[in-house]
């Protein structure tokens, strides 16, 4: 089956990996941050600050891939900070008030300073 690289503006981009990959009706979301694009910095100091930009960055993926957040299917967290599992859940709350995709949550192995969260996800479109 063919894959799809899948980019946008609209959310962070790096020279190292591509931002999604479609194959068939399937979207993988690599790791995306709470990087705010027209600034180039993180969205804010807090997990729930960089949760909600890292999602919407997420959401513009899935767009540019045909897509939507309630098309998610799986979707990994990592976390720098296990006490902010509150702030997450919160944020999540917010952005998947229905159709809650299943998730884990795993500690952020990479030491970057200021970086607070990291999603991936799965979805699948019809």
């Amino acid at each position: 089956m063919p894959r799809e690289i899948i980019s946008t503006p609209e959310a962070p981009e790096y020279p190292t990996y591509s931002q999604a990959v479609k194959v068939g009706n399937t979207i993988y979301v690599a790791g995306t941050v709470g990087i705010d694009v027209a600034t180039g910095e993180f969205a804010g100091p807090t997990v729930q600050e960089q949760a909600r930009q890292a999602l919407r960055n997420c959401q513009a993926i899935l767009r540019a891939g045909g897509a939507e957040l309630s098309d998610a299917v799986m979707v990994h967290t990592l976390l720098m900070r296990p006490e902010d599992a509150d702030g997450l859940i919160e944020v999540f709350d917010e952005f998947f008030p229905d159709v809650r995709p299943p998730r884990c949550v795993s500690k952020l192995g990479v030491d970057r300073p200021g970086l607070l969260v990291s999603i991936a996800m799965t979805a699948v479109t019809d």
